[in-house]
């Protein structure tokens, strides 16, 4: 198995680009602060100084401007504020973010209602535009957070590259599964202390510390390799829901920023746990897919080639470290 892992790893390492969540969504907070006035937020990515990407906010037919927009630039992030009325309100009204069918970026959209309610949506490419409701559903909240939970975790190469360090050190199996689950739990419950205020930890700190959590995972294979049984190897479950503490925290910024929905708070974190657990095993069975494929071929390797993904790992996760670091 360890051989047979050796091209997805340097695939994945090659695809990470040396940098992880390189795709940033942009994001649209609507705050109702009268019956039918509302203050506006528009977060999009910057495309290097003084540019960014080139998506736009098109409001349903009757919104006309109370003030006019404020923009700034700041840490390669382009903001926009500014009023606006609509009769009758927003309820029924369609919002569309204009150009984004041609990126590849998401735009996560929270609308707050004055009776506290907010509706949270995701737009992507294929879905730019929705419909503002008059109170959000439960089955909308199930939806929107577990897309959320899977996106989650489908773009944080570095969170992807510690499950796969746990899958190699484990070698599948119910080790694997229970492992898994033990760091989806410490991840969900550190997210939830977080995003509800009870724990408060500065982000570059944090995000230095998940790129340490798998530089030590890719040691502790690399230790097996050669024979040494480490604290990894005879429980993994335990290293991964110590690590997974930290991972929780690095997602939380992300929901934080989402925020979560008044009267739905304990079904949201419930879904967003049960997406970010579909996301994990959705990315290890295209890994183990993977394997199968390569086993079929059975080319040979030599026997140093079973030290590629461990220092592969490493040397990115590493690479992390100083850049994370450097950046405090």
């Amino acid at each position: 198995m360890k051989r047979a892992l050796l091209l997805p790893i340097s695939l994945a390492v090659v695809a990470s680009g040396l940098s992880a969540h390189e795709v940033r969504p942009a994001y649209l907070e609507l705050r109702q602060t009268g019956p039918e006035i509302y203050d506006a937020l528009w977060k999009v990515p910057g495309q290097g100084e003084n540019l960014r990407l080139g998506i736009y906010v098109e409001l349903p037919a009757g919104t006309t401007n109370v003030t006019l927009p404020r923009a700034s630039m700041a840490n390669n992030a382009f903001t926009e504020r500014w009023t606006f009325r609509r009769a009758g309100g927003l309820t029924g009204g369609t919002i569309l973010i204009a150009g984004l069918t041609a990126t590849m970026t998401d735009v996560l959209v929270r609308l707050e209602r004055i009776d506290g309610s907010a509706q949270v949506t995701r737009l992507t490419p294929a879905t730019p535009a929705f419909t503002v409701e008059a109170a959000p559903g439960a089955l909308e909240v199930a939806r929107t957070y577990t897309a959320l939970g899977i996106e989650h975790i489908l773009t944080g190469i570095d969170h992807l590259l510690f499950v796969l360090a746990l899958l190699i050190i484990t070698q599948g199996g119910w080790r694997l599964v229970k492992t898994v689950t033990a760091f989806t739990i410490s991840h969900c419950l550190a997210l939830t202390a977080a995003t509800l205020g009870w724990v408060h930890i500065p982000p570059p700190p944090v995000e230095a510390v998940i790129a340490l959590s798998i530089v030590f995972v890719a040691a502790e294979i690399i230790r097996q390799q050669r024979g040494v049984e480490g604290i990894t190897a005879r429980a993994p479950w335990l290293v991964a829901f110590a690590f997974g503490l930290v991972h929780g925290l690095g997602f939380a910024g992300g929901l934080s920023e989402a925020g979560l929905p008044a009267g739905h708070i304990p079904s949201a974190l419930l879904f967003f746990s049960i997406g970010v657990e579909t996301g994990h095993f959705l990315f290890i069975g295209v890994v183990l897919a993977f394997i199968a494929l390569v086993r079929r071929i059975r080319m040979p390797l030599p026997r140093w080639a079973q030290l590629v993904p461990p220092y592969a790992i490493g040397a990115t996760a590493m690479f992390w470290v100083i850049q994370r670091v450097a950046s405090f």
